[in-house]
């Protein structure tokens, strides 16, 4: 891709106006879907969710008082198409079990992120302009 456009620089910025936990996955998963839009050539669309562990139980999404009060906060960054893991950070502490299921859950949520960045995308560029 860098011989398609040598010398040249993409820069996104991204301005959190709310939050409640996430904040890095959302702000990934929106820097994919403006990518894809703008007509960036990308080898994959990225998609990103955080699974982690409060109250002893492993979640998924993890929101902001679950991710201050909680044990483990494990945001997950992954190019479906590929099978690669863009990020992949741990705070907090789990068991390799745990840590283990954790993966498999937060994969399992940028899957559903997935689907919804292909949706997206998909309503704006194929959409029939049925209303039914």
């Amino acid at each position: 891709m860098l011989e398609k456009f040598p010398r040249t620089a993409v820069d996104v910025f991204l301005e959190v106006l709310q939050a409640d936990g996430g904040t890095r996955c959302a702000a990934l998963d929106a820097a994919s879907v403006a990518l894809a839009d703008a007509g960036i050539p990308m080898r994959d669309l990225v998609c990103a969710c955080a699974s982690g562990k409060a109250a002893d139980t492993l979640i998924l999404d993890v929101n902001n008082e679950e991710d201050q009060a909680g044990q483990a906060d494990m945001p997950i960054g992954y190019m479906p198409n590929l099978g690669k893991i863009t990020l992949l950070q741990l705070d907090g502490v789990l068991t390799a079990d745990e840590y283990k299921k954790c993966i498999e859950l937060g994969l399992e949520g940028c899957k559903q992120v997935y689907e919804i960045q292909k949706n997206a995308l998909r309503e704006k560029y194929f959409s029939s302009g049925d209303k039914d």
